[in-house]
C-alpha cells in the first residue's frame, strides 16, 4: 500500500497556479524526494498534505485513508525553521514538544541518542550550532515513534558538515524502516539520500519514479546522453576518428581528457572497439555516471526558476 497518494492536486493563489493537477504515490519505506527549484510548489504540496493549506482541487490520502487530524498526529514533521525556546535546554524543549503532541515524552532520551545530542541535552538551545538545531527539530519529529516523516528542506542553510550529518541521519532512519518524504532544491543531496523522486517545475509534475528509473528514462523532448572520457597518445587523430563514429554528438577537451558526448545507446566498449579498429589505442577510457543534476536539466530545460 502507498504511504501517500495525491490525485490531481491543484493550488491557485488568484492568477498564480502554484500546483497544477499533480498526482503520484509514495511507496512504503522509501526516501521520497520532491525536487524542484525554489518557487516550484514543493512547500505548497507538503502544506496541503499536512493540512496546513487547503487545496484548490484534487485529493490526497495517507495509507489509503482520507487525511484527518488523528492520522496527522502520527506523522513526524519538520515544515519550518525549528521553533524552540532559546533559553531552555534541548530536553526541556522536547518535553514541551511532547506535551503539544500529546505523546512521546517517554521517547526523549531515545530520540536524543538517535540524533546524537544526548551529551548536550542539558545545554541551552541558544548554544547549539545550526546543524544541532536542525537535528533537535528532527528529534522532535521522532517523538511518538512515527513510521512516516515529512521534512521540508531539512539541510537548508547548513554548512557541508551539517548537511552530511542530516544526510546520514535520514539514511539511518530509513534503514530502520521509516518512510521519509522530503522536499529539496539541492539536487546533489537528493541523489545521495533518496530512493525515489518527483520532479516539479512551476507547479507541474515533470517526472516521478525511483531515482534509477528517472535517471534512465528518456521520454518527452529530453535528449538523453552518455558522457565518456578518453585519451590516447595522439588526441588530434583520436578526435578525427571519433567524429566518424555514429552516435557521437560532441567532443570537448577538458583537463587533458576528451569528453565525448554520445547518444544513450553507445557504450564505452563500443567506443574502445571503434578506436582500436581504426588504429587508435586508448590509454584512458571512463564512462561517467550521469548525475541527477544533468538529468534534471534534461527534464526541465533550465537551471533555475528565479
Amino acid at each position: 500500500m502507498a504511504v501517500l497518494t495525491v490525485n490531481n492536486l491543484s493550488k491557485n493563489y488568484k492568477s498564480v497556479k502554484a500546483l497544477q493537477d499533480v498526482s503520484f504515490s509514495v511507496p512504503e519505506k522509501t526516501v521520497f524526494g520532491i525536487l524542484g527549484p525554489n518557487g516550484s510548489g514543493k512547500t505548497t504540496l507538503l502544506g496541503i498534505v499536512m493540512d496546513v493549506l487547503k487545496a484548490s482541487g484534487g485529493t490526497y490520502s495517507w495509507m489509503g485513508e482520507e487525511g484527518n487530524a488523528a492520522q496527522r498526529k502520527k506523522i513526524g514533521t519538520l515544515l519550518e525553521t525549528p521553533n524552540f525556546y532559546h533559553y531552555l535546554s534541548a530536553e526541556a524543549n522536547l518535553k514541551i514538544a511532547a506535551k503539544i503532541k500529546g505523546r512521546g515524552e517517554a521517547d526523549i532520551d531515545k530520540v536524543l541518542h538517535i540524533v546524537n545530542l544526548y551529551q548536550r541535552k542539558d545545554s541551552k538551545f541558544s548554544t547549539y550550532s545550526l546543524g544541532m538545531k536542525q537535528r533537535l527539530a528532527i528529534a522532535a519529529a521522532l517523538l511518538g515513534d512515527p513510521d512516516i516523516l515529512v521534512f521540508d528542506e531539512p539541510t537548508n542553510g547548513l554548512d557541508p558538515a551539517g548537511i552530511a550529518e542530516i544526510r546520514e541521519l535520514i539514511k539511518e532512519l530509513n534503514r530502520k524502516g521509516k518512510t521519509i518524504i522530503m522536499a529539496s532544491h539541492i539536487l546533489d543531496e537528493v541523489e545521495k539520500v533518496c530512493t525515489h523522486v518527483a520532479i516539479i517545475q512551476k507547479g507541474v509534475l515533470k517526472m516521478v519514479g525511483s531515482v534509477k528509473e528517472v535517471m534512465a528514462h528518456s521520454g518527452g523532448d529530453a535528449v538523453t546522453t552518455v558522457l565518456i572520457e578518453v585519451s590516447s597518445a595522439n588526441d588530434e587523430q583520436l578526435i578525427k576518428i571519433l567524429q566518424q563514429m555514429n552516435g557521437v554528438l560532441d567532443i570537448h577537451l577538458v583537463d587533458n581528457l576528451l569528453q565525448v558526448t554520445c547518444s544513450e545507446n553507445i557504450t564505452s566498449a563500443q567506443v574502445n572497439k571503434f578506436c582500436f579498429d581504426n588504429g587508435i589505442v586508448l590509454n584512458k577510457l571512463n564512462e561517467k555516471r550521469k548525475s541527477l543534476e544533468t538529468r534534471f536539466l534534461e527534464i526541465t530545460g533550465t537551471k533555475s526558476e528565479k
